[in-house]
């Protein structure tokens, strides 16, 4: 049997305009996201002046936002994108990826303006209707992680998928600058045309000023809304799992007009016409079954694991960055609302130009030549030195000396080590490592690990580096912690541990084809008593057929250029999402 060209064609196709529209399209998800965790924390000092005035800490000093209600805002979110990743990962796998990415985007856009409105201005009212949009908020963000990074690695070819679906990725860098932009812009705005108030007084309009910020991350991704509901479903999840090469080739052709699809269509459908139906077989494998869990399982729990340890410190060093710029700017009750969120913006802007973006950019260009596996260890490794370097002589020196630009070298170095290696490929590894049928949902299942890594990060952090003595403890917190340097050693092992567990978890899939990557272990199976005996020796006597001439007269080899079984023709089934290869040992 003949190869699904279309998938061969799009593996060998050569990058087009296209390929960076949908890098745009689908990174706007991921540009909301970090826009969003970067945000809330200029807008929690606004909060905090606004709804918790002097009057309520001694009148002496600024508001703040108390701690259990700054961890309240950032949890709800991490918990709805823990929702998003499985409900809408499975989605994408049940019904198609195109026809709930809109839906995603249109869910986080109508989220991001309505935690702005927040319904009223009372501080329970407000607050409260804050964390349910942004429970909402975060559901569609974690819905779209499966779907940005499988609809990117359909459409990409071998040789730049890597690059392609880092390079949507890395819309959470620019989402971290334009957060950051668009705070101070505000922030510089609201105390100019209120005339510069003092220290302890905050203006009725500060209560207009957060909310501002936080709807204006809604419009970028509102322009990309007709591109998304315009976009084609992807030819993979068309010919492998709706079983339609057809309209896979027609659709993929509207898009990328430089493929080699010539015969394409004829070829499948004289393949569909000459197909005889199948006989009755038992149901293929289903992702709670125990041939799943022999297939797959290791992969899954490589890609959820590494998510969830990654996720830990690196959700802990964004918080850790209030102990980093406070000796760098005056203290709050110096500045007034406007200011102090002015500063903190400014501060993450600098962090993100000096080490977040740059660390994407390097994943970018390293990622499909030295692959996923090395970068993902040599990541983890680099995350822990650095977070050893700070917690060391952290009680003995860092303390004394934050102003030491070493102290802000090493923390820098801690976000590009982490967007170079492991914050970069476990978005990716998840997308290339199961098969068509379950691809977004295993994607979204290793995702919401992750999102539980970072709520287990954010809270426990928020505890954990307040100092032993109470003495030492931040107004609002009530218990004392471990201390920072402490917690920074924890953080350090805990990369480490990632580092084992992607040596002896992880695969690589850098330069091979979706196909072969899902095929592979298919062909080392063995009869489980699933009924698929016959489909895998299929397969193993299709890998082992020899070159043979073509109708067209050149040398093609039996499957796809090299071994990839799955791409031999698919008899229709009852079975939705099911693919059974056809027996190639059967006599006709």
């Amino acid at each position: 049997m003949a190869p699904i060209q279309v998938l061969t064609a799009l593996d060998q196709a050569r990058t087009q305009y296209y390929h960076f529209k949908a890098i745009v399209i689908a990174g706007m998800g991921l540009f909301t996201d970090s826009y969003d965790l970067f945000c809330i924390s200029p807008v929690m000092k606004i909060v905090g002046r606004v709804y918790y005035s002097e009057s309520e800490n001694g009148g002496s000093s600024p508001g703040v936002t108390p701690p259990a209600v700054v961890s309240a805002t950032v949890g709800v979110a991490l918990l709805g994108a823990v929702a998003g990743n499985v409900v809408f990962g499975a989605l994408g796998d049940r019904v198609g990826r195109r026809r709930v990415y809109g839906a995603c985007l249109l869910l986080m856009v109508c989220s991001s303006v309505g935690s702005g409105f927040s319904v009223c201005r009372t501080r329970r009212c407000a607050l409260t209707s804050l964390c349910f949009f942004r429970f909402l908020l975060g559901v569609g963000i974690g819905g779209d992680y499966p779907l940005s990074a499988t609809i990117m690695s359909e459409f990409a070819n071998r040789r730049t998928r890597g690059a392609f679906i880092a390079a949507v990725f890395s819309m959470q860098g620019f989402g971290i600058l334009v957060s950051s932009t668009v705070t101070m812009a505000v922030a510089a705005a609201f105390d100019h045309y209120t005339g510069h108030p003092a220290p302890l007084d905050t203006p009725d309009s500060a209560d207009l000023s957060w909310r501002i910020i936080l709807m204006a991350g809604a419009v970028p991704a509102a322009f990309t809304y007709y591109w998304r509901m315009s976009m084609p479903e992807t030819a993979r999840f068309t010919a492998l799992v709706q079983r339609d090469v057809v309209k896979a080739t027609n659709d993929i052709g509207r898009v990328l007009t430089d493929l080699d699809l010539d015969g394409v269509v004829e070829e499948a459908a004289a393949l569909h016409r000459s197909t005889p139906a199948p006989a009755p077989s038992r149901p293929a494998y289903g992702l709670f079954s125990r041939r799943f869990l022999r297939q797959h399982g290791r992969d899954l729990f490589a890609c959820a694991a590494a998510w969830f340890l990654l996720d830990i410190p690196y959700y802990s060093s964004t918080l850790f960055q209030s102990q980093i710029y406070r000796p760098w700017f005056p203290p709050a009750g110096h500045v007034n609302a406007f200011q102090e969120a002015f500063n903190v913006a400014k501060f993450q802007a600098i962090i993100a130009v000096a080490s977040t973006i740059p660390g994407y950019f390097a994943a970018m260009f390293l990622i499909d030549r030295a692959g996923r596996r090395r970068l993902q260890m040599a990541g983890f490794l680099l995350m822990a030195v650095f977070l050893f370097a700070l917690a060391g002589p952290y009680d003995r020196y860092w303390r004394d000396h934050a102003k030491d630009a070493w102290y802000i070298v090493l923390y820098s170095l801690t976000f590009f080590s982490a967007n170079l290696g492991p914050n970069t490929t476990t978005f990716i590894l998840p997308a290339e490592l199961f098969p068509a049928r379950f691809r977004s949902t295993c994607h979204g299942l290793s995702g919401a690990a992750g999102k539980l890594g970072a709520l287990v990060g954010c809270i426990g952090f928020l505890w954990a580096s307040q100092e032993r003595d109470r003495v030492g403890v931040q107004a609002g917190h009530q218990p004392p912690g471990i201390g920072m340097m402490y917690t920074l050693l924890v953080l350090g092992g805990i990369c480490l541990l990632g580092l084992a567990l992607t040596y002896a978890f992880t695969p690589e899939t850098m330069m091979r084809s979706l196909e072969e990557n899902e095929g592979e272990r298919a062909q080392n199976q063995v009869g489980d008593g699933d009924g698929d005996s016959d489909a895998i020796a299929g397969s193993r006597a299709q890998a082992a057929l020899p070159r043979t001439k073509s109708d067209r007269g050149g040398e093609e080899p039996g499957v796809h250029g090299e071994l990839a079984p799955q791409h031999v023709a698919y008899p229709s089934t009852p079975c939705l999402g099911v693919i059974q290869p056809i027996n190639l040992t059967a006599k006709p």
